[in-house]
């Protein structure tokens, strides 16, 4: 469709024509006087208005009040009787406005990270095709010292560990020794769980034959024991910790634009799932040179240990609320724990209650792997729900939830309902018995729907390993939701490039972007359309525990509000995925707004983007999803269910992000 002109102009009535006594119905049905509230900062009007509220009927126009808050929500020729002096008033020619997305689940910092580095875009190559990319890079990046001794790593994100060809090519450092350098070289899984490096990388990691896995990690070796180059999750470490990252203004300003491309697509306020004090502190420069634009809740990660020591853990997170505490925007109150890993081959580390499958199908004796033990994790949601925190905790795979549940049960029996709205995210598989369970206890479920669908992941890297009757019950978002959880909508980003309308669409149709495959099972575990849009708003705003501020748009809240170029309740589902944004507003103040020339840049730069991609993808593959990037700090790759800026893989000290 073609996108509506906002006719904005700026409206100038005598002095007192807004507080002339007119009385407007509220969003919630009370009529309400604004005489004397003084005239409106912004109206707009001609808009389809959702407030967010269950049931509710759209309006046609909001005004914002000059202290950032909503004012009023109603029709039209009422609620511009509120313009005077100094308003903005906005035509939005019939298109929908609503609360800003609350993104649940999220890496912002590590989405800067991974602008910084080479990216193999989660393509499928031959081995050729890649070591002829790999060339490319080595050729653009600078490394060695004099002398001739390599020190500068080549580090590339975005490698697709599923997608080597011909199908069954087996990763081994062998072949990436055959680049023409000495330099060592890693590959960072998109799936946030592998990495693929050459001798030269081992070497430099300590990573020997005599080496032993770490707990919660791999080194996946040949018969006689020495390292093959591909490593898992914990395993990884040793080698992201000597990759170098960007730092001071570099850093700064690559995370600034990437909280820009939020911005242009809607996102008001994030949950960053997997913060250390380094992300703390890129925080605090962002705000101290005003370029932290959102909201941001915190979920301080803790490390295996922390979480096998729950009072260490908890003196640790007030540690860091304590130091921190004061940064403008920045929230504190939740931990993020990780209980288990992915669950596509060939990492299969998700904790399953049921064995994964071999490629003919046949049970194996494998479950995958849980990072905590029931006990410890229940002794951890204990004592931090007893001292008022949040837990936001990473499971996978049923097993995991399971084990998330009964933590988080143990605790309630032990101190009752606190309201600390503890979390599961991803849950790419649950057991339906567990299904009441998440309304009985008061768990959010926090959901990645747009890998609800058709791709290589769910098909390729999946369906053989668990068969068919678990394959239906992937992401399971109508059977939670029927059986009364709250469901909240994150989209891990960077693990996937930023596509938050794709994201919602995907929640609906579950098809998304791999339409031309077919949908994955949405008369099972597909949403209605409203459904999608609360999850990533009002359902988002609930979890991080603001939802008396945002996630809706009814007097007295914060106008954290967006403008977009179409009505996203009427036009067919597929259409959703092209929306675009064309203000939005944080507080009363708009943080992107298309009509100007930062937002006139930034739409551009998001535009190229989306070329670029178009571009690169292969037309006969369905590898172009879930992508990632480097590391926030310390450069672990991403991808599905990665942290984004970390990894998803736990522990390997305060320097690595885990998400």
């Amino acid at each position: 469709m073609t996108p509506p002109d906002l006719s904005r102009r700026r409206v100038l009535f005598a002095a007192g024509a807004a507080g002339t006594g007119a009385v407007l119905t509220s969003s919630t049905g009370t009529a309400s006087s604004l005489r004397g509230r003084g005239s409106a900062a912004l109206v707009v009007h001609n808009a389809r208005v959702l407030t967010g509220e269950r049931h509710a009927r759209p309006q046609e126009a909001i005004a914002v009040g000059r202290n950032g808050t909503v004012l009023a929500t109603g029709p039209s020729a009422v609620i511009r009787r509120l313009s005077g002096p100094g308003t903005d008033v906005v035509d939005a020619s019939g298109a929908t406005v609503m609360s800003g997305i609350v993104d649940a689940h999220a890496h912002p910092i590590g989405a800067g990270t991974r602008s910084l580095k080479p990216s193999l875009d989660h393509e499928r190559f031959t081995v050729e095709q890649l070591l002829e990319t790999l060339r490319q890079f080595l050729a653009e990046s600078a490394g060695g010292e004099p002398g001739g001794e390599p020190d500068g790593w080549l580090s590339a994100v975005d490698w697709n560990p599923v997608g080597l060809l011909p199908a069954g090519t087996v990763p081994h450092h062998r072949i990436l020794d055959e680049l023409p350098t000495r330099r060592p070289v890693a590959l960072l899984g998109g799936d946030g769980h592998t990495a693929w490096v050459n001798r030269r990388g081992l070497e430099l990691a300590g990573i020997t034959a005599k080496t032993p896995d770490p707990p919660g990690g791999e080194i996946v070796r040949d018969p006689d024991g020495s390292p093959t180059g591909l490593l898992k999750d914990d395993a990884i470490h040793p080698v992201t910790r000597l990759i170098p990252e960007a730092e001071g203004e570099e850093l700064h300003a690559a995370v600034a634009k990437a909280l820009s491309h939020a911005a242009a697509q809607g996102v008001t306020a994030f949950l960053d799932a997997g913060v250390t004090e380094f992300e703390l502190d890129v925080y605090a420069a962002l705000a101290g040179s005003d370029r932290m634009i959102q909201r941001v809740a915190t979920a301080l990660r803790l490390s295996p240990e922390e979480v096998s020591d729950p009072k260490e853990a908890l003196r640790w997170v007030r540690e860091m609320r304590g130091t921190h505490g004061g940064t403008p925007k920045l929230h504190f109150g939740t931990a993020k724990v990780f209980l288990d890993g992915v669950i596509e081959h060939p990492t299969r580390t998700a904790a399953l209650l049921d064995p994964y499958l071999d490629r003919d199908g046949r049970p194996t004796r494998d479950r995958g792997d849980l990072y905590a033990t029931a006990a410890e994790f229940a002794a951890l949601a204990r004592l931090f729900d007893r001292h008022g925190w949040q837990l936001h905790t990473h499971a996978i795979g049923d097993r995991a939830v399971r084990v998330a549940l009964d933590g988080y049960e143990s605790a309630r029996r032990a101190g009752g309902s606190r309201g600390n709205r503890h979390t599961i995210a991803h849950l790419q598989l649950v057991h339906p018995d567990d299904y009441p369970r998440f309304a009985r206890l008061g768990v959010v479920a926090c959901m990645q729907l747009q890998w609800a669908m058709r791709d290589v992941w769910t098909m390729e890297a999946l369906l053989p390993y668990i068969g068919d009757e678990r394959h239906r019950r992937l992401y399971p978002a109508r059977g939670l939701a029927r059986n009364g959880a709250v469901l909240a909508g994150g989209s891990d980003w960077p693990v996937d490039p930023l596509g938050v309308w794709n994201q919602i669409r995907t929640a609906v149709d579950r098809e998304g972007e791999s339409a031309r495959q077919g949908a994955l099972h949405p008369e099972l575990q597909g949403l209605d359309r409203a459904a999608a849009l609360r999850m990533h708003t009002a359902g988002s705003a609930y979890q991080l525990g603001m939802e008396r501020r945002i996630g809706k748009l009814t007097p007295g809240a914060a106008a954290d509000l967006i403008v977009l170029d179409r009505d996203v309740t009427r036009v067919p589902v597929r259409e959703i995925s092209d929306t675009r944004v064309r203000l939005t507003l944080v507080g009363g103040e708009a943080v992107y707004d298309e009509e100007s020339t930062a937002g006139k840049a930034v739409r551009a730069e998001l535009d190229a983007a989306a070329v670029s991609l178009a571009a690169s993808a292969r037309p006969s593959s369905l590898e172009r999803t879930h992508g990632g990037g480097g590391g926030a700090g310390q450069g672990v790759g991403s991808g599905r269910h990665s942290a984004c800026g970390g990894g998803c893989a736990p522990g390997g000290g305060r320097g690595v992000v885990s998400g």
